[in-house]
Parts: structure tokens; C-alpha cells; sequence
């Protein structure tokens, strides 16, 4: 599975972006696709994930300011994407998306077991 993370950039503070994340391979749609973060100085930490059924579930800092959607319809080729509004300066992080192959709730929100990881994409918030 190859991830292909985009979108990020500057926003202000109550501002909104959107990133995307492009998974790519002939198994893609068992895998459940998510977003971390990771901030100077801190781990890199759970945001959203969509599993391979499209429930999402959500990081309690960010619940109710994002959303996570899949486009699952095609095998080969999937998208999530992480809707961003209301964003606060705490939000400025590398965002990277990650697929893991487990339907497992607790798991799939776990940043060391993810199976696959794309390259970050930036997001800076200010105040």
C-alpha cells in the first residue's frame, strides 16, 4: 500500500483546510486509513481514522472540528479525506496518513501499529 498525503498549509485561527490522503494498492480497501499528528518536541499522536467500513472515530481534541470521509469505490484506489474547521494554534503539526490492516477499534488508533505510513504535510495555525 503506497500513501500519498496532501493539502496542508497556513490557515488562521478558526480558519479551515483540507487534507487528502491517496492509497493505492490492489488491497487497499481492507486497510483502515487515518490521520496522526506530530508536533516539535511531541510524539506523534492519533487525529482521525475512517476503517474499512467508513465508521470514523475521532481524537477527543479534534471531535467535532474534524471529519474524516473515504472514498472507498474504487479497489485499487482509495482516498480519505480530513476535513479541518475551526483549527486553533495547538493544531499546527506535521499531519501523515497511515493504513493499517485491522478493524480492531482500539488498534487502528494506535500509531505504532500502523502498516503503512505516507510523508507529512504541514499545517501551521496562527493566532
Amino acid at each position: 500500500v503506497q500513501l500519498q498525503a496532501s493539502g496542508g498549509g497556513l490557515a488562521q485561527t478558526g480558519g479551515s483546510l483540507r487534507l487528502s490522503c491517496a492509497a493505492s494498492g490492489r488491497t487497499v480497501r481492507s486497510y483502515a486509513i487515518g490521520w496522526f499528528r506530530q508536533a516539535p518536541g511531541r510524539e506523534r499522536e492519533f487525529v482521525a481514522t475512517a476503517s474499512r467500513s467508513g465508521d470514523a472515530y475521532y481524537a477527543d481534541s479534534v471531535k467535532g472540528r474534524f471529519t474524516i470521509s473515504r472514498d472507498n469505490r474504487d479497489n485499487a484506489k482509495n482516498t480519505a479525506y480530513l476535513q479541518m474547521d475551526s483549527l486553533k494554534p495547538e493544531d499546527t503539526a506535521a499531519y501523515y496518513c497511515a493504513a493499517i490492516l485491522s478493524s480492531h477499534v482500539a488498534t487502528i488508533q494506535v500509531s505504532s501499529k500502523q502498516d503503512y505510513w505516507g510523508q507529512g504535510t504541514q499545517v501551521t495555525v496562527s493566532s
